[in-house]
């Protein structure tokens, strides 16, 4: 009888222990270097919550620890360099595991504490320790009835690469100063640590720049549309441009501020040659045609791209590298820029130059005659070492997206690879700095699911939740010194407010900053859904808008033996899929569907676990047709 209830005994204390360690289980992103758990320890916060930190450093980490326990829990945050519950700490002695950006976190039973390097290390411990909480500290008024309990954990953290990007393009379409640190401070929970702010295109010229005030007058102002951007009608003339907006260096200075307080820095695009067309708005003389009614482009088709990857653009929008006051002009902005941005980097574009107008300008062919150039793309690298020029004599190094490599390369400059990782590739193998962000891992403002049932999008790719997962920045073959980082991208085109910015960004940038920060063997595709479950749970109480496209069905038709057949799939694992012809009983896929020959719609739908069903995919006839193409 004893040894049965000694049995009992010890059945019910390992289901106990499963079911605490199940209740302890932590759901971190990015995903930490190392994580170890005591399921029989959890620490409890208590009103007032004392932090202690014995330096300026260690503050600033405080004072964002303080802002966003508050909130949702009510209670008084009280700092200083006494004993306390939280304890932050610049190491007196370098960690040199951690490097600069780690940190190391210890949670017993009565005390809390974070160790860095750095105030950065500081910060991103500091993130770590925020999402240990129950969701509810995400709130923004107090949460009654919760149990403020972090689990016993030891972490020891720091990131794989230093440049961990987000560009916001606020060209397309303008964001406000309080939309731009709403974004900043979301991606900053997710350990980003770069914020590339596209301030130009041919859309809008959004930063004030003092002794060329036309550039914001007339360069960020474009006519009004409504409809789809893309197909807008092109402005009239005479027609009046009062749909405006830019940033003053004021509040420049204020988001750099923002940004630097979560470790961001910020670093300016001004886009040349090509993607000009707001700044010859302002200054035609700036381009070839001197075209005394060039406009700001409010979202017009002023384009046409072919297949093999060329295209053709029926406004000039390039500036003139052949005439020497473009140079002018170029210095004036960018020493501007400089002084503004304490950032060490500034990106001058560089992509999608059209050459149709220098190849047909008088002065161009001089120069390239003078030059010896044998092609436009010489000229262009001609122009982009002499910005490198200008740049670097602002002290300041130069980046530019890919097409930077035509023609050769400016000695010193990085590239920013988008084309896929063949141009980081090359100039990594020439010695250059790179920061990879292949469009195809990377373009976050591609859609991650069926376009059916997304959102309106650019639909010239796209990019899945898993595809951006499984990317891997450091190419077979290249030394990894030069490779910096990587970047996800937000084009704005068909962004149209920051509501819809957030569900293109989430949780693509989750998935990202697993790649850029955690180590390359950490990555695993189920534990991440499971993360990110918990996370878009945070998400939902902290009012971030996010996309479940994951869990909707992989719709791929095609055509075998003359018949059309339809294989359907999914990103996560474990999803049971339906289907239905015409509105019809939906069945359980179990293998690829044969379609029958009068049917005029399919509908699919997934189911995942008690919580999640993916949206109702319904394709007529037509486009099944059509995708077998």
């Amino acid at each position: 009888m004893k040894k049965v209830s000694f049995i009992v005994l010890a059945i019910v204390a390992m289901v106990s222990v499963y079911f605490y360690a199940r209740s302890q289980d932590v759901y971190i992103i990015p995903q930490p270097v190392r994580v170890t758990t005591n399921k029989f320890v959890s620490f409890k916060l208590s009103n007032p919550i004392l932090v202690r930190v014995e330096s300026a450093e260690a503050q600033s980490a405080a004072n964002c620890l303080s802002e966003r326990l508050t909130p949702a829990t009510g209670y008084i945050v009280k700092t200083g360099n006494k004993p306390g519950a939280i304890e932050l700490n610049i190491n007196k002695k370098q960690n040199t595991e951690i490097g600069p950006e780690g940190y190391t976190l210890d949670v017993s039973s009565d005390k809390v504490i974070i160790n860095a390097n750095t105030s950065a290390g500081l910060f991103y411990g500091v993130q770590t320790l925020l999402q240990l909480l129950p969701k509810e500290i995400e709130g923004h008024t107090i949460q009654n009835g919760v149990s403020w309990t972090i689990p016993g954990v030891s972490i020891v953290d720091y990131p794989r690469f230093g440049w961990r990007g987000i560009m916001l393009d606020v060209s397309r379409h303008f964001f406000s100063v309080e939309e731009v640190k709403h974004y900043i401070d979301n991606i900053s929970r997710y350990k980003y640590n770069v914020f590339h702010w596209h301030l130009t295109d041919d859309h809008g010229w959004r930063i004030e720049i003092k002794s060329l005030p036309r550039l914001t007058q007339i360069g960020g102002c474009r006519v009004n549309r409504t409809g789809k951007f893309g197909d807008y009608e092109w402005p009239k003339d005479g027609e009046p441009a009062t749909d405006c907006g830019y940033y003053t260096r004021e509040q420049i200075k204020d988001v750099i501020a923002y940004a630097a307080a979560r470790h961001i820095q910020v670093m300016p695009e001004i886009d040349v040659p090509g993607h000009s067309a707001a700044a010859i708005a302002a200054y035609p003389d700036l381009s070839c045609t001197n075209n005394p009614k060039a406009f700001v482009n409010p979202g017009s088709k002023v384009s046409e791209w072919y297949k093999d990857g060329t295209f053709k653009i029926f406004i000039d929008n390039s500036l003139d590298p052949a005439n020497e006051r473009v140079y002018t002009f170029l210095d004036t902005v960018f020493t501007e820029v400089a002084n503004l941005f304490p950032f060490g980097y500034i990106h001058m574009g560089g992509d999608e130059c059209y050459h149709g107008y220098w190849e047909k300008d008088p002065g161009c062919q001089k120069l390239m005659k003078e030059q010896g150039f044998r092609n436009s793309d010489q000229l262009q690298s001609y122009f982009v070492k002499r910005v490198a020029k200008i740049i670097e004599s602002k002290g300041k190094k130069v980046i530019g997206w890919d097409e930077i490599l035509k023609g050769g390369l400016a000695p010193d400059a990085a590239v920013m690879s988008w084309k896929g990782m063949e141009g980081g590739t090359k100039a990594a193998k020439l010695g250059h700095e790179v920061i990879m962000t292949p469009s195809q891992y990377t373009y976050i403002d591609l859609p991650q699911g069926d376009i059916s049932v997304e959102p309106e999008s650019l639909t010239w790719g796209s990019v899945r939740l898993k595809k951006a997962y499984e990317f891997e920045p450091i190419p077979d073959g290249v030394d990894p010194k030069y490779i910096l980082g990587g970047q996800a991208n937000l084009w704005a085109e068909k962004v149209y407010d920051i509501h819809h910015g957030e569900y293109m960004t989430y949780p693509r940038a989750w998935a990202l900053s697993d790649v850029f920060w955690s180590p390359k063997d950490k990555r695993d595709w189920p534990g991440f859904v499971s993360r990110m479950e918990k996370q878009m749970k945070r998400a939902d109480v902290a009012g971030i808008n996010y996309a479940r496209s994951a869990y909707d069905a992989i719709v791929r038709p095609y055509k075998e033996k003359g018949k059309l057949k339809v294989e359907l799939s999914t990103e996560i694992e474990d999803e049971t899929i339906y289907y239905s012809f015409d509105s019809g009983a939906y069945k359980q896929y179990k293998e690829p569907i044969d379609i029958p020959y009068n049917m005029q719609t399919l509908s699919v739908y997934t189911i995942y676990g008690k919580d999640n069903k993916g949206k109702t995919i319904t394709l007529p006839l037509s486009t099944l047709l059509a995708r077998t193409k």
